[in-house]
């Protein structure tokens, strides 16, 4: 027989039964739809989370209070960053262009009848630079605002569009902790950010956040929840870290362990690359049992296929059948249901894929290689587990094939 006729021949098997040529391949349809799905899945989570930490800035360092240990080990967050901090690293560090300190409270803000608790920020006129805002309506504090402590605030658009409706806000007071604030601006929608919204905080000048609603809590100058700088260009972040970290040391006169730490959106790239890619590998390999799973099932239909067709492989070596040949038609039978499984679960895979993309804010991510490798595995494994019932096959005797039949 040609390898044409043992085609033939093993599709004409496996075509007769065909219920439970399909039961045989459901375990390899779900193992490749798994792996297929939750590699896509994976990537497409890695994908999300790149593009938010990428809405951050690609210059943008933040200087965090309190070293990792600190703020592993504590809730409370050490006061050690003041806005002299920031004025320094904004005046003293060439490689920095802006620097936008963060004083943060939660308060209830009050518009007529209206009032909604909301993120209130304390802030310097670099913000909109350094975190890459416009401003769509009105203006945005200056350093005058700074300087006399006035009372005005830059709105979120959510904000601005829960408490005004299609009003312009600009011009009109409400209330931030029984303390009148003119609304002098709105910032442009840009969205959320790994959990920071700025379209549903207001925004006021750090000074009066720290006089009217926080209090100065440092002997040192007014204390920050951290310190946002952005360097000249992508090129010069490892730079402005270096110089950064250095002005920090000795102005709080550092010996041992830096009492700061600073993220850049470098290294939180890198750490949720690692751990997406893990979870991803993870989840990968718990699918992949699916694959084991189904090649045994396939090796034991073989195995009772074997059995079931003694008399047919006793007949056929009888009239000069070699043991090739029955091997050659075991193995194309195993082959074929894995790869035929492959094809099912790879289309399902690629549809749960799409479905998620449609259904969630995930991008759908189509791996070609991880398609083509599921594939190819899925047929290695019917040829790795259709060897035993194959070899089997091929040793029986004829005399005794017939015999038993």
């Amino acid at each position: 027989m040609n390898l044409l006729e043992s085609l033939q021949m093993a599709g004409k098997t496996l075509l007769s039964n065909k219920l439970r040529s399909s039961l045989t391949m459901l375990g390899i349809v779900i193992g490749n739809a798994s792996v297929i799905a939750m590699i896509g899945v994976g990537e497409a989570g890695q994908k999300f989370v790149n593009k938010q930490l990428e809405s951050l800035g690609p210059n943008v360092l933040f200087i965090i209070p309190g070293n990792q240990e600190t703020q592993r080990i504590t809730r409370d967050v050490p006061k050690n960053l003041v806005l002299a901090d920031a004025e320094a690293i904004a005046t003293q560090v060439p490689t920095v262009v802006g620097v936008a300190p963060e004083l943060n409270t939660r308060q209830v803000v009050t518009y007529r009848n209206r009032n909604t608790n909301v993120s209130i920020i304390g802030t310097t006129p670099s913000f909109p630079m350094v975190r890459e805002f416009e401003t769509g309506k009105g203006r945005f504090f200056t350093d005058i605002d700074i300087k006399r402590n006035n009372q005005v605030t830059v709105l979120g658009a959510d904000l601005a569009q829960r408490l005004f409706g299609t009003q312009n806000p600009v011009g009109e007071q409400l209330r931030i902790k029984n303390s009148s604030f003119q609304v002098i601006g709105v910032l442009e929608a840009k969205g959320s950010s790994l959990g920071a919204n700025y379209d549903e905080a207001a925004l006021i000048p750090i000074t009066t956040s720290a006089n009217r609603l926080v209090g100065r809590n440092s002997p040192y100058g007014i204390a920050l929840d951290y310190i946002v700088a952005s360097a000249r260009d992508s090129n010069s972040v490892d730079a402005a870290e270096f110089q950064i970290t250095n002005l920090l040391r000795l102005r709080h006169k550092i010996t041992g362990e830096d009492d700061f730490s600073i993220r850049s959106q470098k290294d939180a790239l890198q750490t949720v690359g690692q751990i997406t890619g893990a979870l991803t590998i993870m989840l990968a390999a718990i699918a992949a049992i699916s694959l084991i799973v189904g090649g045994i099932g396939i090796m034991n239909i073989m195995l009772v296929s074997v059995t079931e067709r003694t008399q047919e492989i006793g007949l056929r070596k009888a009239i000069g059948a070699t043991e090739q040949d029955i091997l050659v038609q075991f193995m194309i039978e195993a082959i074929i249901l894995s790869a035929a499984g492959g094809l099912v679960g790879t289309v399902i895979g690629v549809g749960g894929i799409l479905l998620v993309g449609a259904l969630t804010p995930l991008e759908a991510g189509i791996s070609v290689m991880a398609i083509t490798l599921t594939v190819g595995v899925s047929g290695a494994i019917g040829l790795f587990f259709g060897v035993v019932p194959a070899r089997r096959a091929a040793k029986l005797d004829p005399i005794v094939a017939l015999r038993s039949a």
